[in-house]
């Protein structure tokens, strides 16, 4: 797939919300590359092109190709502006990266056995309050995804942060904050019609001990 993550761009001049808009009537995305101690240079990329490498989940964890008037740059995507209901790009910044400086990304967590857990076969609610958790690598450990398996996940149970298993060399950034931050990233809470079933049939048990003993 690494042709997947190869984007084309070319050095721009022009800069301000007046040429901006220009570009984007021309099909084009405004950019910016920054970091790796160089000077910003804001760039120009082909729209349809980049639209096409955002429909694959793992470009936004990635170690990207960045071609500069065809000189290859190592990057990650920082930003991605987009219009909030038409699949429209105002706008991208990349950040150079180094092989031997860590980077923070954001990178997506997949869930495993979600439908099976012990948890779900008694007819649980399963809920996410994370979809993807900010790490600190080395860019040559970057993973495109972390795996979070729910297969011994029961009713009441959840997982955390910590129970997380990180390939090596990557470190989540909630963690490494001071104070308590070990974050709920996904529980199973009972259903509400199962809860109310038990209540009406206990009730109903408690009704009949009653009549039995009158």
């Amino acid at each position: 797939m690494s042709d997947v993550f190869e984007f084309l761009a070319e050095t721009r001049t022009e800069s301000g919300s007046g040429a901006a808009r220009r570009l984007r009537r021309q099909h084009k995305i405004p950019a910016v590359l920054y970091g790796g101690n160089q000077n910003p240079v804001n760039l120009t990329l082909d729209h349809n092109d980049v639209l096409k490498h955002l429909d694959h989940e793992a470009v936004y964890s990635h170690i990207l190709d960045l071609k500069v008037d065809g000189k290859a740059e190592k990057a990650i995507l920082k930003d991605v502006q987009k219009h909030p209901a038409k699949p429209k790009i105002f706008h991208l910044d990349f950040m150079r990266v180094s092989a031997n400086e860590k980077i923070r990304v954001h990178v997506p967590l997949h869930f495993l056995n979600e439908e099976t857990s012990v948890g779900a076969k008694k007819g649980g609610v399963t809920t996410h309050s994370l979809v993807d958790i900010e790490v600190a690598c080395l860019p040559g450990a970057l993973p495109e995804y972390i795996e979070v398996d729910l297969a011994d996940l029961d009713v009441g149970d959840s997982i955390h942060l910590t129970d997380i298993k990180l390939p090596e060399g990557v470190e989540i950034i909630t963690l490494l904050q001071e104070g308590e931050h070990d974050l709920s990233v996904v529980s199973i809470a009972a259903a509400k019609g199962g809860t109310d079933d038990e209540e009406s049939e206990t009730a109903a048990e408690e009704g009949a001990d009653e009549e039995a003993t009158e």
